[in-house]
């Protein structure tokens, strides 16, 4: 089988998750500086077989797209024109960064660790990932 890669994109920095070949387990793979994103991902995907890319989709309580869609949209344009094999699905990620924060609480993470927002963008990814695995 392929993997499922998850993207929790920000303007600075994006997190990153990835599934097992079997794609039962979610784990955190890294945080890239978006500028060098497509780039990490293109290299990705020579090295390992995706089949999917989930990417957050941020809304407001009102199910309204968030201020960050706008800087989205552009990614996932450049991201299907320069790896248009492997196709892109959209995950709702409102509240990941909060669940990302308790889970470095509840696993007994110092506060000086849990001030590691790339760690947080990562884990966030991690749970965007996991939430779709759960609901197939």
């Amino acid at each position: 089988m392929s993997r499922i890669l998850a993207i929790d994109f920000g303007k600075i920095r994006t997190g990153i998750a990835v599934t097992d070949e079997m794609q039962i387990i979610a784990s955190g793979l890294t945080t890239v500086n978006t500028s060098e994103l497509i780039p990490f991902l293109k290299d990705y995907v020579k090295q390992e077989k995706v089949s999917l890319f989930l990417v957050g989709e941020p809304k407001q309580m009102d199910n309204s797209e968030s201020e960050s869609e706008a800087l989205i949209l552009p990614f996932l344009k450049k991201l299907t024109q320069q790896i248009p094999t492997i196709p892109v699905t959209r995950v709702d990620e409102r509240f990941t960064s909060k669940m990302a924060f308790q889970t470095m609480i509840d696993s007994g993470m110092k506060k000086k660790q849990r001030r590691n927002k790339a760690l947080v963008d990562e884990i966030s990814a991690t749970i965007i990932l996991q939430s779709y695995l759960y609901s197939k």
